[in-house]
C-alpha cells in the first residue's frame, strides 16, 4: 500500500463522497474499512466503475486520504483514474457515486461505463 507524499492525489475526492464515505464505514463497523475504487472490463462502454467497501490492503494499492475516508485504488485501475473526481450526489434521480474522468473518451447514459 503507498501513499503518495508531496505530490497531488491521483484523484480528487470531494467533501460529499468523503462525508458518505465516512458515514457507510461508520455504519459497517469494520476496522480499517475504506472504499475500493475500481476499472473492469465490461459495462456497456467497454469499462466500468466498480465500488466496495474494503477492510484489505493489497501492496499496489494507492490510498487517498480525504477528511475522514479512505479511498483505495489498484495499480492497474490506477491508470485509467489520474486526474479523475469522486464525488457523491444526492437528488433526484437517486443517491450515488459518480466519478468525473479526464480520461474517457466517451460514456454511457448510467455514468458506471466509460471507454478509453
Amino acid at each position: 500500500m503507498a501513499e503518495i507524499k508531496g505530490r497531488p492525489d491521483p484523484i480528487r475526492v470531494t467533501e460529499a463522497a468523503a462525508r458518505r464515505i465516512a458515514e457507510l464505514v461508520a455504519r459497517d463497523g469494520r476496522p480499517n474499512l475504506k472504499l475500493r475504487l475500481g476499472v473492469a472490463g465490461g459495462g456497456c462502454s467497454g469499462f466500468r466503475y466498480e465500488f466496495s467497501l474494503d477492510d484489505k490492503s493489497f501492496p499496489d494499492d494507492i490510498i487517498v486520504r480525504a477528511g475522514n475516508a479512505e479511498v483505495a485504488i489498484d495499480g492497474m485501475s490506477l491508470m485509467f483514474l489520474l486526474g479523475a473526481e469522486l464525488d457523491f450526489v444526492d437528488d433526484l434521480t437517486g443517491s450515488y457515486f459518480k466519478v468525473s474522468n479526464p480520461n474517457a473518451t466517451s460514456s454511457c447514459g448510467c455514468g458506471n461505463s466509460f471507454a478509453i
